[in-house]
């Protein structure tokens, strides 16, 4: 009855968005889904207009340029490549320090390295794209990642490795806000649900399976220089998607900012001041803040001092962001108007939510089949296979289906991926008391990978459909960063629960702690998307 009453349609939540679209366009802030102009109207200079802008290249009204399926192929790729480099190294990890001979400390920031710098640079990159051009801010990530992928591959210490780790996170920072951006930029009604289907098919195929590419490239390469494979494994593909963007990416890559009233190039000052430095400086402390804590595994409590800094430091952006707004010539990096769309606002949260805990599954099997069990990595992560597989199933399906029935098919994925939970408890109880195999878990995590495949991609259409387009980057960025905080505190809070239960009891017990916590993580996430959903039932009656 509740899936009855909530179901609606794309259409219906544009009724929802109505009266916050009138509110936002009297205030010069246009919704994206309302817009009708292409590229070139936009430019025209419009009278009164006081902001500085981006001109906006292309030929093409949007979501009719024929290279679109081409520019997703590449914006697929280099995702799929960053986010595999969070998934493929927990295995490398012993490799690393073998080979290196790494300290526990050196070990920790080849993971947090990465995730820090990732995090930090997110949604300014987001908004540089905006302004600047999205092609051409995703060449300087992507090339930016790739050279540093080579360089961590023949790292000679683990100090050089570590400073490769944080160059890699800033490229990887930089090219994955201007994937999100060019998808909302070149797609529209169902067929950027469908784009953004195989944008979660990639993300929950690249978590679900950089376990067991991981312990093939050190099989084959050996315990002490298998590592370095998980690095270089990047290389071809991201010369290849290189190339591939200079020869598909509209042009130009790279665009001027234009004053709207002159319709002429502002200079090289305003310019950089339209990026919105201070914004971007406050918001990236406020993140590396927030963070640190959770990737810096000391067992230092000071650490945690950290977060009411960042909570001053949030107020202290979100004041400078309304200043900008009331009494700069250019936009804030961020438009907190954006959060007055219920669809942003609530999408948002739950991709936090949710990512704190799906992420945390696959860290969990690695754990529980090689500490646990004695596996091999490459048998622990061949667990995740079948549902990598489902996944990309699944989220095909429901980006297919999200532009008829919305918020539903999110509820219906995390019900899905709650049963998988819910039976791969059941499997690890039975483990412990009566015996039961351990490879009944690779049922029950295809039907967790099932429901992951339908959450992800809708999530990211529903969230961004009412963003104006000139904040695609930007409020793409935000709902990124919010995914990264909820992966670092989820993988900090969940792993201690495990570790600790796991000494005081046993492996299966504290493994099966750490899938009910994600459980009721995953709970929270179906009563947020149950939330929007009656919610935008209701506004549409």
């Amino acid at each position: 009855m509740i899936l009855r009453s909530a179901h609606t349609t794309l259409a219906e939540k544009d009724t929802h968005a109505k009266s916050t679209r009138q509110e936002l366009t009297q205030e010069g802030v246009e919704p994206e889904s309302v817009k009708q102009r292409g590229p070139k109207q936009q430019d025209t200079p419009q009278p009164g207009a006081t902001k500085a802008t981006i001109h906006s290249p292309g030929t093409y009204p949007p979501g009719e340029d024929p290279r679109r399926w081409k520019v997703l192929g590449v914006i697929l790729t280099t995702i799929f490549m960053s986010l595999i480099s969070v998934s493929i190294i927990n295995v490398a990890l012993p490799s690393i320090q073998q080979g290196l001979g790494a300290t526990e400390s050196d070990i920790q920031w080849v993971l947090a390295g990465y995730t820090l710098t990732f995090g930090v640079v997110l949604v300014a990159a987001g908004r540089a794209g905006d302004l600047l051009g999205r092609g051409g801010i995703y060449l300087i990530g992507l090339g930016i990642y790739t050279i540093s992928a080579i360089a961590a591959g023949f790292a000679p210490t683990a100090e050089a490795l570590n400073v490769t780790r944080f160059i890699q996170g800033i490229g990887a920072g930089l090219l994955n806000p201007q994937g999100v951006g060019m998808i909302q930029q070149y797609f529209r009604g169902k067929e950027r649900g469908r784009a953004f289907g195989w944008f979660g098919t990639v993300v929950g195929v690249a978590v679900a399976i950089g376990p067991t590419l991981g312990g093939f490239l050190i099989r084959l390469g050996g315990p002490e220089h298998g590592w370095r494979w998980t690095f270089l494994v990047n290389v071809p593909f991201g010369l290849l998607a290189f190339a591939l963007a200079l020869l598909w990416f509209p042009r130009p890559l790279l665009g001027r900012v234009k004053d709207p009233v002159t319709g002429r190039n502002v200079g090289v000052v305003r310019a950089v001041r339209s990026l919105d430095p201070m914004g971007s400086l406050l918001l990236g402390l406020t993140v590396l803040a927030f963070l640190y804590p959770f990737v810096e595994h000391n067992g230092s409590a000071r650490n945690y001092l950290l977060l009411p800094v960042a909570a001053l430091l949030l107020l202290a952006w979100l004041a400078w962001e309304r200043h900008v707004k009331t009494t700069k010539p250019f936009e804030p990096m961020v438009d907190m108007q954006i959060f007055r769309f219920p669809s942003f606002r609530l999408g948002t949260m739950l991709a936090g939510v949710y990512f704190m805990g799906i992420t945390s599954i696959w860290v969990l099997v690695a754990l529980f089949f090689q500490n646990g069990l004695g596996h091999s990595a490459l048998v622990a992560g061949s667990v995740g296979i079948p549902a990598a597989i489902s996944s990309s199933f699944s989220a095909n399906w429901a980006g297919k289906r999200v532009g008829d029935r919305g918020r539903t098919v999110v509820i219906q994925g995390i019900t899905v991926a709650l049963t998988g939970i819910a039976l791969t408890i059941l499997a690890l109880v039975l483990h412990h008391t009566a015996g039961v195999s351990e490879w009944w878990m690779v049922l029950t995590l295809f039907l967790v990978g099932t429901g992951q495949g339908a959450v992800i991609g809708p999530n990211q259409t529903l969230t961004l459909a009412d963003v104006p387009l000139n904040y695609a980057g930007s409020s793409g960025a935000v709902l990124q960063t919010a995914q990264r905080i909820g992966t670092a505190v989820g993988l900090a809070f969940i792993t201690a629960i495990v570790f600790a239960s796991a000494s005081a009891i046993n492996w299966t017990i504290g493994t099966a702690i750490g899938f009910v916590t994600i459980g009721v993580l995953m709970g929270i996430g179906l009563l947020i998307a149950l939330y929007d959903n009656r919610t935008r039932a209701r506004q549409a009656q």
